[in-house]
């Protein structure tokens, strides 16, 4: 096997500029640089990784937890950190703590056992353990998709993080239901203890006290962020009395769920009950009728955890920062308007973008005449 001397003697040059070639920890000159990049492809040389990280106490991975990889978010945000690491040159370590504060506690001593040079963690809704071994052991870590409120000592935040806007985007959803003439939403919201969760009945919540229609606490319902929670959140709100006539779902999973749970009563979307959904995935765009959606941009989210990571590891003493990205609300079907080519509209692009759309006001009215136990037509 070629040595890095190898590539040296190869290249006419010494093993400090092979290694300053390989490692980009300073300018070589183009020619040189070539030199050493064709002595590398002839002689087949591979950078002996754990030899390097015992010198330099640097492994250049990165450890990844975040449950339910199953998921189609999380697995767009997998693809988003595995191509920004590999682009930087860091390989990356995958656990998944299932959303269970134990197994969080094993994955990410694990991880660190394994001596990655920083971790990127989407937490669990009790991350009390987690906050204090990754302050106790000073692991430069990134929080993902879930904000945790651990301020440092001067207000900020003690860890850095990165996540997609919740609450105004679940706000839009609702105002635009409430424009389209309803009085009853639900929310199958996610787990509890999750900042996501929290923020979307935050958004839910404001929703509604923008449409000037009451909170019921009948009327919101929590899914535990899967699907099979989502079916039995949903199945729980279709009992009521006065059931919803529309319903909000606070996840992609949850989503499935609840499609379930109105199939089973023979009900249908949006002829029976308009359904808008937080998260958009592959088929959203194929079920008849296509779903309306918060779309996050996961990829993105997940790129740019590695971009904060690397930040962080280049500067250790910097303060901390929680980096939001916007979500676009994706406008089909499923909420009862008519078809027409997909559109994908930012909240924050318009003042005007919570305001019911005129072209709805028409069945605003007729849909005012109803009862509130009609359905959507």
């Amino acid at each position: 096997m070629a040595t890095m001397a190898d590539v040296a003697r190869s290249a006419g040059v010494s093993v400090a500029t092979v290694s300053h070639v390989l490692n980009g920890t300073r300018p070589v000159l183009p020619h040189t640089r070539q030199a050493v990049l064709d002595a590398v492809e002839e002689l087949g040389y591979t950078t002996n990784t754990l030899a390097r990280s015992l010198v330099t106490s640097r492994t250049r991975s990165i450890g990844l937890a975040v449950s339910a990889i199953s998921n189609p978010y999380f697995t767009e945000i997998l693809q988003g950190v595995e191509a920004s690491a590999l682009e930087h040159g860091y390989s990356l370590l995958i656990a998944d703590p299932h959303d269970d504060p134990e197994h969080e506690r094993k994955v990410v001593q694990l991880l660190h056992e394994r001596r990655v040079d920083g971790m990127i963690v989407a937490p669990s809704a009790d991350p009390r353990w987690l906050l204090a071994y990754l302050g106790r052991h000073d692991v430069p870590a990134v929080f993902l998709d879930r904000l945790v409120d651990a301020p440092a000592a001067d207000g900020g935040p003690r860890f850095d993080q990165v996540c997609a806007d919740n609450a105004e985007p679940t706000s839009r959803l609702v105002t635009h239901l409430a424009g389209l003439g309803h009085r009853r939403i639900g929310l199958v919201a996610g787990r509890p203890g999750l900042s996501t969760t929290s923020e979307r009945i935050t958004g839910y919540r404001s929703g509604l006290a923008f449409a000037g229609l009451p909170y019921d606490e009948r009327l919101l319902v929590h899914g535990d962020s899967e699907s099979a929670g989502g079916e039995q959140a949903t199945a729980a709100l279709l009992s009521l009395g006065v059931p919803p006539t529309a319903l909000v779902t606070g996840n992609n999973a949850m989503t499935i769920g609840a499609l379930r749970a109105l199939r089973a009563r023979g009900l249908s979307v949006p002829g029976d009950i308009a359904l808008c959904c937080f998260d958009d995935f592959a088929w959203a765009d194929l079920f008849s009728p296509r779903l309306t959606v918060i779309a996050q941009p996961s990829k993105d989210i997940g790129a740019q955890a590695v971009r904060v990571l690397l930040e962080r590891l280049a500067e250790p003493g910097r303060p901390a920062r929680t980096v939001r990205l916007p979500s676009a609300f994706v406008h089909r079907t499923s909420c009862g308007c008519p078809e027409e080519p997909t559109r994908s509209e930012h909240p924050e692009q318009s003042q005007q973008a919570q305001q019911p759309q005129q072209s709805v006001q028409s069945a605003q009215s007729a849909r005012a005449a109803q009862s509130e136990r009609g359905t959507v037509a």
